[in-house]
C-alpha cells in the first residue's frame, strides 16, 4: 500500500476516521475544504480567461490540488503521522454531513412543509426546487444521498485504504474541483475539462465498488433486482460513475429514480434509474440507511482483511 502503514493499523485508522466524523461532523470552524474552495474560486477568477482554456484548467488544477496534497505527504511522514492520517481522513469524510443535509429534508416532507423541504433540497442539489412537489423532493434527496455516498464517503475511503490520509485527501480535493468546474458549460467546458476527467478516473473503482455494496446489502430479494439496474441502466447515464452508483442503490431500493428534471429553467428528461414505486419522503430515511450499512460493512472488512495479514 502507498500510504506504508501495516493493513491492521491502516483499517484500525480508518475506523477512528469514521468514528471521528459521525462524532464530531465536520469542523465548524476553519474547515480546510472550505478554504479550498475558497482558494479555487480565486485561482479560476485568474485563470479561466480565452486561449488554451484546458491548458490553463490543467495547470489550475495542480496549483490547487498539488501543494496541498504533498504538504499532507510531508505531514503524514513526519513525527505523529499517525494521528495525522485519521485527522486527514476525517477533514475528507462526509458521512454526518449527508445524514445532516439530507435527513431534515425527510423531517420536513413528513411535517408536510414543502416550503422548507424545497429550501433545504435546493442547498444540496443544482436543480430547480422551486415548483417540486413531496415526491421530487424525495427523489433529488435520495438521489443525493447514493450519488455522494460515493464522493464523500466510499471514494474517500477506497483511496485512505490505497494511500492513507494523503490519498483520502487528494481524492476529495480532486473531487471538489470537479464539483465546482466540471460543469459543460460556456465557462467550464473547457476550463473544467481535466478536473473532470481526473475525478472521473479517480472514481472508476470506488464508484463500481460503491455499487456493488449497494446490490450486496439490498433488501432480501433485492439483489438481483439492484444488479440488473446497473448492468441495464448505468450506461444511458453521460456520468461513467454516478450511472452505476444510483442506477445499483436505486434497484436495492426498489424506487423509481431519475426521470424529469428542471435545471435553469429548462425541464431535463434523464434516463429513469430504478424500477417500482415513485420516490417517498420515506425512502430519503432508506437511502441514508443503506449509505450507512455500506459504510459499516467498508470498516468491516477493512478490520478482516487487517487482522488477517497481521497473524
Amino acid at each position: 500500500m502507498l500510504s506504508g502503514l501495516p493493513a491492521l493499523q491502516l483499517a484500525l485508522l480508518l475506523a477512528a476516521g469514521v468514528a471521528l466524523d459521525l462524532l464530531l461532523g465536520e469542523p465548524r470552524r476553519w474547515h480546510p475544504l472550505v478554504g479550498f474552495g475558497r482558494m479555487a474560486v480565486r485561482i479560476e477568477d485568474r485563470l479561466n480567461r480565452d486561449g488554451w482554456r484546458v491548458l490553463r484548467g490543467a495547470g489550475g488544477w495542480m496549483l490547487a490540488v498539488l501543494p496541498a496534497s504533498a504538504l499532507a505527504w510531508w505531514l503524514a511522514a513526519g513525527p505523529g503521522g499517525v494521528v495525522v492520517h485519521a485527522l486527514l481522513l476525517w477533514f475528507s469524510l462526509g458521512l454526518r454531513s449527508l445524514r445532516e443535509h439530507t435527513l431534515p429534508i425527510y423531517q420536513a416532507l413528513v411535517e408536510r412543509d414543502l416550503a422548507v423541504a424545497r429550501m433545504l433540497t435546493a442547498r444540496i442539489v443544482s436543480r430547480d426546487t422551486a415548483h417540486e412537489d413531496a415526491s421530487g423532493l424525495a427523489r433529488a434527496g435520495a438521489e443525493s444521498l447514493l450519488e455522494n455516498g460515493n464522493d464523500a464517503v466510499f471514494g474517500t475511503l477506497f483511496w485512505f485504504l490505497v494511500a492513507g490520509g494523503p490519498g483520502a485527501l487528494l481524492f476529495r480535493l480532486a473531487n471538489t474541483l470537479d464539483a465546482m468546474w466540471g460543469y459543460r458549460t460556456p465557462r467550464y467546458e473547457l476550463f473544467g475539462r481535466v478536473a473532470a476527467r481526473i475525478d472521473d478516473g479517480l472514481n472508476y473503482l470506488p464508484a463500481r465498488l460503491t455499487a456493488l455494496s449497494y446490490v450486496l446489502l439490498a433488501p432480501r430479494g433485492g439483489q438481483l433486482r439492484a444488479w440488473r439496474c446497473w448492468r441495464a441502466q448505468a450506461p444511458a447515464w453521460s456520468s461513467p460513475n454516478a450511472g452505476p452508483v444510483m442506477a445499483s442503490g436505486a434497484g436495492a431500493l426498489g424506487i423509481a429514480l431519475g426521470g424529469a428534471a428542471t435545471y435553469q429553467g429548462e425541464i431535463e428528461q434523464r434516463p429513469p434509474l430504478g424500477t417500482g414505486a415513485p420516490a417517498a419522503p420515506a425512502d430519503i430515511l432508506r437511502a441514508w440507511r443503506l449509505v450507512f450499512r455500506a459504510t459499516l460493512l467498508w470498516v468491516a472488512l477493512a478490520l478482516i482483511y487487517g487482522v488477517a495479514h497481521h497473524a
